[in-house]
């Protein structure tokens, strides 16, 4: 019923309304026992059926004296229950994404596995026991909470994107000295504090609540590093210790003023910066005055830079440098002056008889 129906409807209304509630009490209801099922789900484990099914790649044991299944698959099964994944013990490569797994235990017994996935399920905490040959891990889209209990000593690459962290803690270096590319985006992490991985070459913190950067020291070898969609308004927390970054996405931040890309300059290695969707975008001169300060970027956004806007920058940089030296010294002129001006006022000392 529009506004302008007339009053007499009312009671049609009425009933609409009244029909509305009683649907919505029983959306609500529906949307409880949902809630209920996803806390409490019906269990639901793997069977011979699943691995039936799901196995795959038949290849040597690691003794090279017999063949095994390496690969498994179970995705959209509603699994709740893995236990029975213990007997496959030549397991290379499982994935178990997109189902209703609370507790990964049964993994501690795959001492082989060197890739595994994750995704959509149900866990609070990446926590396992080592895995001496893991090599690839994603945990994303789950309800991870934080970053402790990942010591798989050969882990490369390791995804937790899309979960509920808010404080990286707990990642060891001594444990993960082979981590280099670490996927975060999509949390709800505030600062960058807590990454001390040195051997760290990719970094993708974008979509989080990020408004400071810091305890990036130890990134010596970082080349990357995504931190778009933050709420970053200055580019404190750069170090020239962060020696081999080359590409950095800051886009969609709220970074006002185009001066705080002079806090880059800091970087030796930067190549391409991306700063679209900033406050700072927005001014006229902005691709020119980035590259006054950055004159060793070769990338802005998505365009690289033309040999004539390298010249009118160079331009642009020694007419500033020129101003600089002659500001210098005409404040050195004026000291002098005073100096001067002291020396005259000041008496001179009378004779003694």
């Amino acid at each position: 019923m529009s506004d302008e129906e007339p009053e007499d409807n009312y009671d049609a209304e009425e009933q609409k309304e009244e029909g509305d509630e009683k649907g919505g009490e029983e959306e609500e209801e529906k949307e409880a026992a949902e809630e209920e099922e996803q806390e409490h789900p019906v269990s639901n484990p793997l069977t011979e059926e699943h691995f039936k099914e799901g196995l795959s790649l038949l290849s040597k044991t690691g003794n090279g004296l017999a063949h095994a299944f390496v690969k498994f698959e179970a995705r959209e099964k509603e699994l709740t229950d893995i236990t029975l994944i213990q007997s496959f013990i030549h397991l290379r490569y499982v994935d178990l994404s997109d189902n209703l797994l609370r507790d990964l235990s049964p993994l501690s017994c795959l001492t082989h596995l060197l890739w595994l996935k994750v995704e959509n399920n149900q866990l609070t905490s990446a926590s396992m026991e080592e895995l001496p040959y893991l090599q690839i891990a994603s945990f994303a889209n789950n309800h991870i909470k934080d970053t402790h209990g990942i010591n798989h000593p050969r882990l490369t690459n390791l995804s937790l994107k899309g979960n509920e962290i808010e404080v990286i803690s707990g990642l060891d270096p001594t444990k993960l000295s082979n981590l280099h590319t670490l996927e975060l985006r999509s949390n709800n992490i505030k600062s960058t504090a807590g990454l001390y991985l040195p051997k760290l070459k990719s970094l993708y913190l974008a979509q989080n609540a990020i408004t400071q950067i810091e305890g990036l020291e130890a990134m010596a070898q970082l080349t990357t590093l995504h931190l778009r969609d933050n709420l970053l308004e200055n580019l404190d927390g750069f170090s020239e210790s962060v020696k081999s970054l080359q590409y950095l996405n800051l886009r969609g931040n709220a970074i006002t003023q185009i001066q705080e890309v002079a806090k880059l300059q800091t970087l030796p290695m930067l190549r391409a910066l991306v700063l679209l969707d900033n406050p700072c975008s927005d001014e006229g001169e902005y691709r020119l005055e980035t590259l006054v300060l950055l004159p060793r970027l070769e990338r802005l956004d998505k365009d690289f830079f033309e040999d004539d806007e390298r010249a009118d920058a160079e331009d642009i940089r020694r007419r500033r440098r020129e101003e600089e030296l002659e500001l210098e010294k005409e404040m050195q002129r004026e000291k002098e002056l005073e100096l001067e001006l002291e020396a005259e006022e000041t008496p001179e000392p009378e004779a003694v008889e």
